[in-house]
């Protein structure tokens, strides 16, 4: 049986402007872009989240809900320094370690011997280490798999330590919400919904054949994760090549009007996602669409940065291919190979006519 642990900072950015400026600590603090030039939240502290501030929420939005909400500009230089530091503990406690942003990380304990092997011990080594070091709480999540653990270190934030046994992960799974599955968004939740499935045990009573008549690919993933299967490994040698976001609606977006409409709140999670890797240097962006006839397209151009009049009108380019109603869009940067080539800033749209195509 394997020992998984995933370990989240909380609010990590704003944590680390908070340890530096103790006078942040209880006032409602975001970081991320100007509100007078489209920017947008990376995170935000528990104090800014009592307001319904979170992040992707466009800054001018924030500051409308809490007029008094102290917004920073991202320092993504100290950033990175303080996530190398607490990637460097994961480290002393085992090899095998997979980042997924500057804030988080797997980390495969299974032949750890420190500890007496106890995974709880471990977590609580990884928190006590991680804020006496470098003054950042971290959350933590133990279990048999990537799939429970990640659900594990978000269970009882902040400041979490969740550990799933495996003699209780048959329980846990059972009245596990469907919405908590990774993958699952709204649109298949609401289908899920529709199908009378609200839990992991309304999942299970499903055959397989019909979860893949009704999902397609995705239904076989839900078939496996409903029944607490995921095998996949601690991946250490992970290169990150592109970021993207993408929905699949509940009923078909009918035109173009509707395409452009959809757009903003996904290059807003866009924003958010990429934040959340460290502003990293972008050399394209791209619009995803697939329509309803399940036919897709990924026309995508040049950039250093994310324009939003430019994935607009890559839209209108991939739209023109098919001119039929829509039921996915995505958006998405390809990743240039050193990141710290930034050219850009993230929060802060650029004008579209400083951009090289």
């Amino acid at each position: 049986m394997r020992k998984i642990l995933h370990a989240d900072c909380d609010c990590f950015y704003a944590a680390v402007e908070m340890r530096d400026n103790p006078a942040l600590r209880d006032i409602p603090l975001a970081i991320g872009g100007s509100a007078n030039r489209r920017g947008v939240v990376a995170t935000c502290n528990y104090p800014a989240r009592k307001y319904g501030i979170h992040s992707a929420m466009p800054t001018a939005r924030a500051v409308r809900l809490c007029p008094q909400l102290k917004v920073l500009s991202p320092d993504f230089n100290k950033y990175r320094e303080v996530s190398r530091q607490i990637q460097a503990i994961f480290h002393e406690l085992t090899p095998l370690v997979e980042p997924l942003s500057l804030d988080e990380a797997y980390l495969d304990v299974t032949a750890v011997t420190q500890f007496q092997g106890s995974a709880t011990w471990m977590a609580r080594w990884l928190k006590e280490e991680a804020l006496a070091r470098t003054g950042i709480v971290v959350s933590v999540g133990a279990a048999p798999n990537k799939f429970l653990a990640k659900i594990a270190s978000d269970w009882d934030k902040p400041d979490g330590l969740f550990v799933i046994p495996p003699e209780e992960t048959e329980s846990f799974i059972t009245d596990l919400p469907v919405k908590k599955l990774h993958g699952v968004g709204p649109a298949t939740a609401a289908k899920l919904d529709a199908m009378g499935i609200a839990n992991c045990h309304d999942l299970r009573t499903q055959p397989l054949d019909r979860l893949l008549d009704q999902f397609g690919k995705f239904g076989q993933r839900l078939y496996e994760l409903a029944h607490g299967i995921d095998e996949r490994p601690v991946n250490v040698s992970r290169e990150r090549k592109s970021v993207s976001v993408e929905t699949t609606y509940d009923h078909d977006l009918p035109g173009l009007v509707d395409c452009h409409q959809a757009l903003e709140p996904l290059i807003e999670k866009l924003h958010d996602r990429l934040a959340r890797h460290g502003d990293p240097a972008i050399a394209k962006q791209f619009v995803k669409i697939r329509f309803n006839d399940f036919a897709s397209t990924t026309q995508e151009t040049g950039a250093r940065g994310i324009v939003h009049a430019r994935f607009h009108e890559l839209l209108k380019s991939a739209w023109r291919r098919g001119e039929r109603p829509v039921r996915l869009l995505g958006v998405g940067v390809r990743l240039m190979p050193e990141p710290d080539q930034r050219q850009l800033g993230l929060f802060d749209d650029t004008d579209p006519g400083s951009v090289s195509p």
